[in-house]
């Protein structure tokens, strides 16, 4: 038995804080790389922004800089889990055709070949941004809940529900500190947070996660089998007062459409569950796809859902991943914006690279580093 231990050491313990798409795919992937881990989550899983985000999947539109790395192997590692988890039946996922174009009360129904024939309101055409071989889309909330369920069954990771409130590092390893005063331990942690990542005690000095507050429809039209697979990036001139609007349709295999506005810096508040839409913006969305598409007005769909979340967001608009400065053997995961669906499976990848490895192979997360912050306070 004792030589048997000396070949094959014990996995190494990984508490992942967080059960958001970035939680749950470095649970996963931890956790196939041999790792036993313990994933805390204080409500639900994918219960904040993954679960109510548009889930856009783009190869390319991160290319100008240093994202692109990060998106273009996560795109790739989409395709893979959608094979190996049957992501079309179990999470909606799809190839998209991507185009752009501007909404406005004084334009013209455009005649343009490029557009779906459900799109027939006040609309001028822009382009082609993304075909079937360069975006994607799938149900955020899905998908991550067929993600841990393979997680938890097939490789053991155990799902605690408590809420975090410090962490702490001890010789024998880490321990992270929840409600009620209790502990569990491990030789490593990774915060996985989200926007609450900086109202850890530990982490407030250090890095700067805060929340971008994004409202959303879901609209179920009468005629949902008329509604092609077309992911629709729209600017809205409304006809008074108010600058451009950006709003973004993606129809999902339901046959309901998506639909989400601009984001908003706001305070973040205790939990997930005080996150709430505001009547104005939700009404500003509907608006806007009536006039898009009359499949879409008011009269001709149901309203499935108008919700609210906040995105992880950083100064400098990057994610953060790393080793916390100060604090061996302590990591985060966060900051993932408004590409944070499009990242999950990678930075996953990355996480559990890094925390059992020692670095990360898929992408260089150096300019990803919590340091970044640090060395500017110095």
């Amino acid at each position: 038995m004792d030589d048997n231990r000396r070949q094959h050491p014990p996995p190494k313990r990984v508490v992942v804080c967080g059960g958001g798409i970035i939680g749950v795919c470095t649970a996963y992937f931890l956790a196939k790389k041999g790792a036993e881990v313990t994933l805390i989550e204080r409500s639900s899983i994918a219960g904040a922004a993954s679960g109510k985000a548009g889930a856009f999947l783009a190869l390319h539109m991160c290319d100008d800089g240093p994202l692109s790395s990060l998106a273009r192997a996560s795109f790739g590692l989409h395709c893979s889990l959608a094979e190996e988890l049957d992501g079309p039946q179990s999470y909606g996922y799809r190839p998209l055709t991507t185009l752009t174009i501007s909404v406005g009360e004084s334009e013209l129904p455009s005649k343009s070949s490029i557009l779906p024939s459900w799109v027939d309101g006040r609309v001028k055409t822009g382009e082609i941004i993304g075909t079937t071989e360069t975006t994607a889309q799938i149900h955020p909330q899905l998908f991550t809940h067929a993600l841990l369920a393979k997680a938890v069954t097939e490789y053991g990771v155990q799902v605690v529900t408590a809420k975090v409130e410090g962490i702490a590092v001890e010789k024998e390893g880490v321990v992270v500190k929840v409600d009620g005063g209790g502990v569990i331990g491990g030789d490593a942690v990774v915060l996985a947070l989200g926007p609450w990542t900086s109202k850890l005690p530990e982490l407030s000095s250090i890095v700067r996660v805060y929340g971008k507050k994004v409202h959303s429809v879901v609209l179920e039209p009468r005629d949902g089998d008329a509604i092609t697979p077309h992911a629709l990036f729209a600017t809205y001139y409304p006809a008074h007062g108010m600058g451009p609007i950006d709003s973004d349709f993606f129809p999902r295999p339901t046959r309901d459409v998506y639909i989400c506005g601009p984001s908003v810096e706001v305070e973040t508040p205790d939990g997930s569950e005080s996150v709430f839409p505001d009547p104005e913006s939700v009404q500003i969305l509907k608006s806007v796809a009536g006039i898009v598409s009359s499949y879409l007005a008011k009269n001709n769909v149901t309203v499935k859902s108008e919700e609210a979340g906040l995105m992880p967001c950083t100064d400098d608009e990057l994610p953060v991943m790393g080793e916390i400065p100060g604090m061996k053997r302590c990591y985060v995961a966060s900051g993932h914006g408004y590409w944070g669906i499009l990242f999950g499976p990678a930075s996953g990848v990355a996480m559990a690279e890094l925390v059992l490895d020692g670095h990360a192979t898929i992408v260089d997360l150096d300019c990803f580093s919590p340091t970044r912050f640090t060395a500017k306070k110095v």
